[in-house]
């Protein structure tokens, strides 16, 4: 409802997908975005959940309608009076294997005509690794609404480097009570990157939860062949207390600083159609469970679960048709599989 305070807020993209799947299936200008994704994730688990975004005014009217119908509050989307640039591809080579440019060599892979729309695509994350300036899509501190402020956890989707570095200490700085938000954070590949060693840092003081990606976090230390144990505790030393390497089909690497505990999660297995969102919905999921039970091992089963109703259709809004009781009874059969290691 307009005006309240949802639980879970979820920034980042909101886009118009192109997406050859690894099995070769193409999907057309589809409804996608990290934010959504991850909005997607958290509201699985029953949660009032908002996006802070921004879009063009050529972004169509009936995807924003079909997000509200699916309960996720859209005050914080900022329509900007000029048509904006949000197609986003991908092409999976594999489950773990992903390109996101010249899409014209893998229509061609697959003998497959590539959508008009794409003959002048070059990326989704151009000028996300500015240190100066804002793209046009990048949400800026000014972008969020007051009622958001009160919002239990907050999680930030790969996006501008600008944003992951002012965002969050808006939230802290303007918190209506004594009780700061748990924020968690997805990093954007192109900050992720040796060059940022020193802003890298900056941008984890304050963030609760760190969650890259394996190839994010080893583009961050290319020189060294460290473990996921490794990658986690050099990022915690960084501020977060929570480090989490997704590594795909293969699970998480989950290290607890407060505890000093490591934790392999498995991913739930089921039948993979299309991989896009699933890293995002396990943050969302990831998030919730974090909040509600304070366990960083629960949080990460939620994660599971959310991602693993996410990749068996497609589309941002397809895990939310999952039958009730379905993430529930995931959750209680992945529970048994985790590891402590």
């Amino acid at each position: 409802m307009p005006g309240t305070t949802p639980e879970f807020i979820f920034l980042g993209g909101l886009r118009e997908d192109y997406c050859i799947t690894h099995e070769g299936v193409t999907i057309n200008r589809a409804l996608g975005g990290n934010a959504i994704y991850a909005a997607v994730g958290a509201r699985l688990w029953g949660m009032s959940v908002g996006l802070i975004g921004r879009i063009g005014s050529n972004f169509p009217d009936d995807w924003l309608q079909s997000i509200e119908k699916a309960g996720i509050e859209t005050v914080g989307i900022r329509r900007l009076p000029v048509a904006l640039d949000t197609r986003t591809f991908y092409a999976y080579l594999s489950q773990v294997d992903r390109v996101d440019t010249h899409p014209a060599l893998h229509y061609q892979r697959i003998d497959q005509p590539m959508p008009k729309a794409l003959l002048d695509y070059e990326s989704s994350t151009l000028g996300q690794d500015s240190r100066a300036s804002f793209t046009e899509l990048a949400v800026r501190p000014e972008d969020v609404p007051e009622s958001y402020l009160g919002a239990a956890g907050l999680h930030l989707s790969p996006a501008d480097y600008l944003t992951h570095k002012t965002v969050p200490f808006h939230f802290m700085k303007n918190m209506p009570g004594p009780h700061l938000p748990t924020i968690s954070l997805d990093p954007s590949e192109r900050y992720m990157t040796p060059e940022f060693r020193d802003e890298l840092p900056r941008i984890l003081h304050g963030v609760d939860v760190f969650l890259p990606s394996e190839m994010e976090a080893r583009a961050f230390f290319p020189q060294h062949k460290f473990s996921p144990a490794e990658l986690a505790e050099h990022f915690s030393a960084m501020g977060p207390k929570i480090v989490v390497i997704k590594i795909g089909p293969s699970g998480q690497f989950l290290f607890n600083a407060e505890n000093d505990e490591r934790w392999i999660i498995p991913a739930y297995p089921g039948r993979v159609r299309d991989v896009t969102g699933a890293g995002d919905a396990y943050c969302g999921g990831f998030l919730v469970g974090l909040v509600r039970t304070t366990s960083a091992v629960e949080a990460a089963l939620y994660g599971s679960v959310s991602a693993s109703l996410t990749i068996e259709g497609t589309g941002a809004l397809y895990a939310l048709g999952a039958a009730p009781g379905l993430a529930q009874a995931r959750l209680d059969a992945l529970r048994p599989r985790v590891k402590k290691v």
